[in-house]
């Protein structure tokens, strides 16, 4: 995933971001905030109805947010109305909520952690690790997740390398690698496993992240000797570097009598080290 999108929780919340450099600050998701103010079962009538009414009262508010393209639950790019910290805090004043304070400290506090990551890339690494230990992941899990981390990064500065567009092309060539590697598309792979909008690699087993990030860096060193042009050609790589870790797959399921693609997921983050058919 392109590290300019991320998933920040504030309590049990996911919201998406997207890191804009030039002004060094987040763009936010508005839907999610308003889902996590408002608690309504359908954020988007509701936005839409407080944007009438901001609009009603004179307020120049919505005339300054923008559309970004951010992933949507089926793994795909979709455009939603986005807001700087700025323009968000405007708009936590806007709904009444219980949370509207502790999600102004929330804010105060991402913001602040993100221009120290920009500073110091480390302490990202730190902080991730540290929030995979609160959640329960074994410490051999958490060293393959982070391992796992660098190998997806790898092979998406090689998409950009070769004229890979972020967004719908990372996406498709993302279910290229896993369709050829564990038989399903990411979509299809979440459902298997029980997930919604929850990450598909913080639910996988050891082994399938081994051979996840088998298959994702066995197409980056194909990219780098074959060097692709674009999206065409680079869907011929991808997915033959998820059939090397594909063939690997089929013969330790052979030598084992075990299936490696798991249901297990992180509701149970113990047992993501087991070895299991189920």
């Amino acid at each position: 995933m392109d590290e300019k999108y991320a998933i920040k929780l504030f309590e049990e919340y996911e919201i998406r971001t997207k890191w804009d450099p030039e002004i060094e600050d987040y763009y936010y998701s508005v839907i999610d905030v308003i889902a996590v103010l408002s608690g309504s079962k359908n954020p988007r009538r509701y936005w839409s109805d407080l944007k009438r009414k901001l609009k009603k009262e004179g307020s120049q508010l919505y005339e300054n947010i923008v559309q970004l393209k951010m992933k949507s639950a089926d793994n795909k790019f979709y455009k939603t109305d986005a807001a700087t910290t700025k323009q968000l805090l405007r708009i936590v004043q806007s709904v009444p909520s219980p949370k509207a304070e502790p999600f102004k400290q929330w804010l105060a506090q991402v913001g602040k952690e993100r221009l120290e990551e920009v500073a110091d890339p480390e302490i990202a690494m730190l902080r991730a690790v540290d929030t995979y230990r609160r959640k329960g992941y074994s410490e051999e899990w958490i060293t393959q997740r982070m391992r796992s981390i660098e190998t997806r990064k790898d092979l998406t500065a090689e998409w950009d390398r070769v004229g890979v567009e972020p967004g719908v092309e990372y996406a498709i060539l993302t279910d290229d690698i896993s369709k050829a590697w564990s038989g399903m598309s990411t979509k299809e792979y979440k459902q298997y496993k029980g997930l919604k909008k929850e990450g598909l690699r913080d639910n996988m087993t050891n082994m399938e992240l081994i051979l996840n990030m088998l298959a994702e860096a066995s197409t980056t060193e194909i990219s780098k000797v074959e060097n692709p042009d674009g999206f065409k050609e680079s869907r011929d790589v991808a997915k033959r570097g998820g059939n090397i870790a594909g063939n690997a797959r089929r013969e330790l399921e052979s030598a084992t009598g075990r299936k490696v693609v798991s249901k297990r997921n992180s509701k149970t983050p113990e047992l993501l080290d087991e070895t299991s058919d189920n």
